[in-house]
């Protein structure tokens, strides 16, 4: 014989079973749990490459800070060993590193653009608009330096900037990006093996 409830009584029953609930609640956190793992995983991934890097170019400025760092072939063996190392931390990173030679690390720190009429007030050098070559390299350098790891007593600043897919997939759920990057940068002055060259008198020219 079918015994049949009342829709008010079932619907209480229902109400105060509390089997499975666990599982359902878990259902609702648990993807925010992962988001949230993720995104700690890759920031503290990040930290720890910015570490390292750090850490190895502040090695390869002492290297190149001996007589031999202006030679080409100490160049490229420093650069060489900067792109060993950020490769052992992440095989599949692009290493870009550049140099930039300043007078002095007054003139590194400041950075300055070499000085030009700015006719248009875009804020850079075009349109024919007259500028001091200080350093004689015939460009126009917003930075104020030039390229290169200069001469004796020169201040070069080295900056390597890694490049790689990011560790793990927070992009997919967050977007963004599917690549990190990372910089370091140090300043360091060359050994006197020779006395330092001087650019000579500034020359007016005008920009592209």
């Amino acid at each position: 014989m079918t015994i049949w409830l009342p829709v008010r009584t079932s619907i209480g029953v229902l109400s105060q079973d509390r089997r499975g609930i666990t599982v359902v609640e878990f259902a609702m956190v648990a993807p925010v749990m992962c988001i949230m793992l993720l995104g700690g995983f890759d920031v503290a991934h990040t930290l720890y490459m910015d570490a390292a890097l750090q850490g190895v170019v502040q090695k390869a400025a002492r290297d190149s800070a001996l007589e031999t760092g202006s030679s080409q072939q100490q160049q490229q063996f420093i650069d060489d060993t900067v792109k060993e190392n950020v490769k052992a931390l992440a095989n599949n990173a692009d290493v870009q590193i550049k140099r930039r030679f300043y007078r002095t690390f007054t003139e590194a720190a400041a950075a300055k653009p070499e000085d030009w009429t700015d006719t248009n007030g875009d804020g850079i050098c075009d349109a024919g608009e007259p500028y001091e070559d200080a350093n004689l390299n015939n460009v126009w350098d917003k930075d104020g330096g030039d390229q290169g790891q200069g001469g004796a007593r020169d201040a070069t600043v080295y900056t390597v900037t890694v490049t790689y897919p990011r560790m793990f997939p927070i992009q997919k759920f967050i977007g963004g990006s599917d690549t990190t990057s990372v910089q370091a940068v140090t300043v360091l002055r060359n050994q006197p093996f020779g006395d330092q060259q001087s650019y000579g008198t500034a020359k007016i020219r005008n920009c592209p």
